[in-house]
């Protein structure tokens, strides 16, 4: 039985239930209408009863907010609108005692263009060591105003800006966010450096971000009309080092500290290289999230990711929404239930009780499948995108590198609602208006409303998440697919008897023989499983 000593494994993150924390807008403590330290912890009490194990947080440093967080001034110290070095040290220690470990973002791709030594590199000119830490190149054409080659960054538009000395750097992402060159040796040894700053501090991993992108090739070759992987900022062999390196420094602590990689990549048995028994303990399954709600095709992708983890031992995870995609009460209401960055569906109608629907069933089987589960703030109130921000208040990059064709990711990090009838609905005590609106029906969502509230998706969670925690059966460990189950439905045996069903078919179904109920997503109708509905079952 996993039970109250889960936490203290050293492979607990083979099967951990993480609670993810947007800052920004998980809760405001000082009332000034961003979130905080101090509204963190004033909270953390939630995702301890929710039945969590662990808390990833996105991006806590100083930072010109240019990209939300993902432009790093300076990766030792805390983002004063959060708070100080000091509060993230007892943010800390106070999550342990709640039996809840903590990993935090680090941006090793790029840093922010107001970073001391992106400061320094513009200061010193063409030809210094300080340029050598990132990709200043001479431009192409007679006067050398075209850019180096035809990149372009993923938030829209030319990956390259000119500076006035007329070289040019790469950026990915935007312009505020200067790409690394890990080929320098100065950038692996201060990141070699920055994680032992926090793992001095008590933080137990770190979520890895673009962990795919650290090396890119050094003759920067154009990419349009290339039909082969890796592209040659994506993936390269050499990232692999990297990570060798950085995992030796985590063995070295008494308790050994895990990583967690963000990769989006085509290739599952490539994805699976960076899971390696020396490299990274897990990443983020993103074909899962992406995958539409259709029994076929998720079979298919639990299959696949089942197959590619089990190549290097490694756990898999299992995640529904974050930070940047749109939140899956919303995508499970569409016609097309998938999810893409290059259409993210803005704006295509969606049916919230559908959508509702099976986002509950989606939990279940996301908690019931072998790995990690990951949960975003928000999920467990049965929160939607918030698609109809006005345009003055949009602070993503994305919406104004794309001059507003894509509308971005502000959606999904609308601030969380706690208490009362109107905004902020609790978010702060001083009634300040979030950094981002909060709608007007989200009073009905609110932790206070749903808490105590039988069939609330509150409560719903919370008592999925302690169940899937007092069972051996759940967490890491085996799966068997069960047989002779109707078109469209989904049933998977787990150790001990247990069994998750997932009807995703248009009709109700009957449940397979079983001995108990231990829960469903919806009322069941005696023995029959509703449409867009899941059970945990005992089986006989």
């Amino acid at each position: 039985m996993q039970g109250s000593d889960w936490w203290r494994r050293a492979d607990w993150w083979r099967g951990a239930a993480i609670y993810q924390v947007y800052v920004r807008s998980f809760a405001d403590g000082n009332g000034d209408g961003t979130g905080d330290l101090a509204g963190l912890r004033a909270h953390l009490r939630h995702i301890a009863d929710l039945g969590m194990d662990a808390i990833w947080l996105n991006p806590w440093y100083p930072s010109p907010m240019a990209d939300s967080g993902y432009d790093v001034a300076d990766y030792r110290d805390i983002e004063p609108a959060f708070g100080t070095l000091g509060e993230a040290e007892e943010f800390v220690r106070e999550a342990h005692e709640l039996g809840l470990k903590v990993i935090i973002d680090i941006v090793p791709n790029h840093a922010s263009d107001r970073h001391p030594w992106f400061v320094q590199a513009l200061a010193d000119g063409p030809g210094s060591p300080a340029r050598e830490r990132f990709w200043f190149r001479p431009g192409r054409g007679e006067h050398g105003e075209l850019p180096p080659n035809d990149w372009q960054s993923r938030f829209g538009g030319p990956a390259w800006t000119r500076v006035p000395d007329g070289e040019w750097y790469l950026h990915l992402y935007a312009p505020e966010q200067p790409d690394l060159n890990w080929s320098n040796p100065d950038v692996p040894a201060e990141f070699d450096e920055v994680l032992r700053f926090w793992f001095d501090r008590g933080i137990d991993g770190f979520r890895i971000d673009v962990a795919d992108g650290l090396v890119k090739d050094p003759d920067l070759p154009d990419v349009h009309g290339r039909d082969t992987i890796p592209l040659p900022y994506s993936d390269m062999d050499g990232v692999h080092e990297i990570y060798r390196r950085w995992r030796a420094i985590a063995d070295s602590y008494p308790e050994p500290k895990v990583f967690v990689g963000e990769m989006w990549l085509p290739d599952p048995e490539r994805f699976a290289l960076y899971l390696r028994p020396d490299e990274l303990h897990s990443a983020f399954n993103f074909d899962f999230l992406s995958c539409p709600w259709d029994a076929e095709k998720l079979r298919g992708v639990i299959d696949a990711t089942l197959s590619a983890h089990a190549i290097v031992g490694a756990p898999a995870t299992w995640v529904l929404s974050n930070h940047d995609v749109t939140r899956h009460v919303t995508r499970y209401g569409r016609d097309d239930t998938s999810f893409g960055f290059d259409d993210r569906k803005h704006g295509v109608p969606t049916d919230p009780v559908l959508g509702t629907r099976r986002a509950r069933a989606a939990a279940l089987l996301s908690m019931a499948l072998p790995g990690g589960v990951y949960v975003y703030q928000g999920e467990e109130l049965g929160l939607p995108e918030v698609e109809d921000l006005p345009d003055a208040v949009r602070q993503d990059p994305v919406f104004a590198r794309t001059g507003g064709a894509d509308i971005g990711r502000d959606g999904c990090r609308v601030p969380m609602p706690w208490s009362g009838a109107q905004p902020p609905f609790g978010f702060n005590d001083t009634g300040a208006a979030p950094w981002l609106p909060q709608p007007s029906p989200w009073a009905g969502l609110t932790v206070a409303a749903q808490s105590g509230v039988d069939g609330s998706m509150l409560e719903f969670y919370r008592a999925a998440l302690h169940l899937r925690r007092s069972l051996d059966a759940f967490g890491d460990g085996p799966l068997t697919w069960l047989d002779g189950l109707p078109e469209g439905v989904l049933g998977f045996a787990r150790t001990d008897g247990i069994a998750c069903v997932v009807n995703l078919s248009d009709g109700t179904v009957d449940l397979p023989a079983h001995q108990e109920v231990l829960l469903a997503s919806q009322e069941l109708e005696g023995t029959l499983l509703p449409a867009d509905s899941a059970a945990w079952l005992r089986l006989t």
